[in-house]
């Protein structure tokens, strides 16, 4: 292990890292938790269904109503994520992950009384409280972590949200198998075990410190943060991430309370902002919720046997846990920017083989040995799709958000992109299976195109942020505006003296002369403001005289 690379890493601030990571582990299990009790739950909705109203409901209605309880907790999740900002500078980003897990316990009880009260709005009602939790979590826990985590880890630390994530999912696809808790009897218990990273939570992180960015900048509690820091990086020699504080405030004391509507407004931020909902898109809309919810359905209709297919989509999940721990040393060596790109090509290729597959499939249906070869290449092909998804997509939208702001506009910042993400998700969640009705084989081709446009705009306009303070990277973008500023005036200027050359030669040397004095003569303002200034010896400065007027032109004789 390289020592240096990994130097900060207490064990304090490894505690507050797990502590934290339980909230985005509760966002993971109730995204696939849903998944593979589809059946019980629809059976469950059926017999519910007869027993008030003494007739059967159709197939489609049941499904109906299952969609509603999957597409609910997104809705949910739009909620919490749009209100994180406030609730993070209400309460603080510990305080507000406390507050939070009530939210968490409350949903997960009402999902798993569910069957004991026989009522499907119950299930409807617990899923959209726990979305409002996850969709808090998703807001409060990147933030809470790039700021307590020190510069030369925050990649590789805030990867730790998307490990959360993936093993989240792993947990709610193992125990959801029909041997553990994917029965009839089982699945309440299945989605009431959401109650567990909550209660986990609530004991660990009363001990872990608050955001000392969050005491020094907004609360103005520096021996506080200085306490904090301490604690998080077992030293007192604290001196230069406080310094480095002080001058993220000293940038941004115009911003400190800035809202979304400001953050929107600022020309500055527009250019941040853009590039960190382009990233939560880049997430949502490369597919990857397409072959989450639907997984175990793409591979049956690939040419797998239905127990085969369940089993893939544990190794969907066990893959995506090992990648995400692959790319935490990568995160900080290689770079967001270059790993975001590499993520996005290599979905993109894959996206396309996938359609390959589907379509060979379909043309050569009628041979037993294709059938079985593209069955593995689909196989294959999805799974290497997800393969890249975790060295890129999956954490480091999360991430870059919260490093593109500085400590004023994070929270707006952060709103604004978990709730572009969660839109997004529910969206695809929503529209895929339509999609997949309407375009049959080619499903996966509006993801390809999807994918291209994020990998070009990756490459031209997100900067890399390894290895940069807040205020550094700030400063990329106040750059950029000053550079295309300057650019404008330069030939707004350029065009001004190109007209009075293009006019020399065409006017009498009498009006050229004219103009010469007006270009000499200063302002009329000038006077004003030198004569309203002061001296350095106290006394009012005097006006500066106004050159004297040329003599008047001399023509040639005309002989007359």
């Amino acid at each position: 292990m390289d020592n240096k690379r990994f130097k900060g890493l207490t064990f304090f601030l490894s505690y507050a890292i797990l502590a934290s990571m339980l909230g985005m582990l509760q966002f993971g299990y109730n995204t696939g938790v849903i998944n593979a009790p589809e059946v019980n739950i629809e059976n469950f909705m059926k017999d519910v269904y007869k027993d008030r109203y003494g007739e059967d409901i159709s197939d489609d209605s049941a499904k109906t109503l299952y969609s509603v309880a999957v597409s609910i907790f997104a809705i949910g999740g739009m909620l919490g994520g749009i209100s994180g900002g406030i609730i993070a500078n209400r309460f603080g980003r510990k305080g507000g992950l406390l507050l939070n897990n009530v939210l968490g316990i409350v949903g997960a009880c009402l999902m798993g009384c569910t069957k004991v009260a026989h009522s499907y709005e119950m299930l409807f009602f617990g899923r959209f409280i726990i979305g409002v939790n996850c969709g808090l979590n998703t807001s409060l826990v990147p933030m809470y972590i790039s700021e307590i985590a020190p510069l030369n880890l925050r990649g590789g630390l805030g990867t730790m949200n998307q490990l959360a994530v993936t093993v989240g999912l792993l947990i709610s696809q193992v125990l959801g198998i029909e041997q553990i808790l994917g029965t009839n009897e089982g699945w309440p218990v299945l989605l009431g075990l959401a109650v567990g990273p909550s209660v986990m939570q609530l004991v660990l992180l009363p001990m872990c410190p608050e955001s000392p960015r969050y005491l020094l900048i907004t609360k103005q509690w520096e021996e506080e943060a200085r306490k904090a820091l301490r604690r998080l990086r077992a030293s007192n020699q604290v001196e230069e991430d406080i310094e480095e504080m002080r001058a993220e405030e000293r940038a941004q004391q115009a911003e400190s309370t800035i809202s979304m509507r400001e953050l929107i407004c600022s020309p500055t931020l527009r250019k941040p902002l853009v590039i960190g909902v382009v990233m939560q898109l880049s997430q949502q809309l490369s597919g990857i919720n397409a072959v989450f919810y639907y997984s175990t359905n793409l591979f049956t209709s690939s040419g797998l046997t239905d127990e085969n297919a369940k089993f893939a989509t544990i190794g969907i999940g066990a893959i995506m846990v090992c990648m995400t721990l692959v790319s935490i040393p990568l995160m900080d060596r290689t770079g967001r920017r270059t790993l975001h790109l590499y993520g996005l090509g290599g979905m993109f290729i894959f996206s396309i083989f996938i359609t390959i597959s589907f379509l060979i499939k379909e043309f050569f249906g009628y041979v037993q040995e294709m059938i079985d070869w593209m069955s593995y290449l689909s196989v294959v092909s999805t799974l290497s799709f997800v393969v890249f998804f975790a060295v890129g997509p999956g954490s480091i939208p999360w991430m870059i958000t919260a490093e593109l702001f500085s400590q004023g506009p994070r929270p707006a910042a952060m709103s604004i992109a978990v709730l572009i993400n969660w839109m997004a998700n529910f969206l695809v969640g929503i529209g895929f299976p339509s999609m997949k009705t309407s375009l049959e084989n080619y499903t996966f081709l509006p993801f390809s195109a999807f994918l291209a446009f994020f990998w070009i705009f990756t490459y031209k306009k997100v900067p890399e942020t390894k290895n940069k303070t807040f205020e550094e990277i700030l400063a990329l973008f106040r750059h950029a505006n000053d550079s295309r500023s300057s650019l404008r005036d330069s030939r707004l200027y350029g065009s001004m003296l190109n007209c009075v050359n293009a006019l020399e030669g065409h006017i009498p040397p009498a009006e050229s002369a004219a103009l010469v004095v007006a270009e000499e003569k200063p302002h009329p303002d000038s006077f004003v403001f030198a004569a309203g200034s002061e001296s350095s010896s106290g006394a009012p400065a005097q006006p500066e005289r106004p050159p004297p007027p040329l003599p008047p032109p001399r023509f040639p004789s005309s002989g007359v």
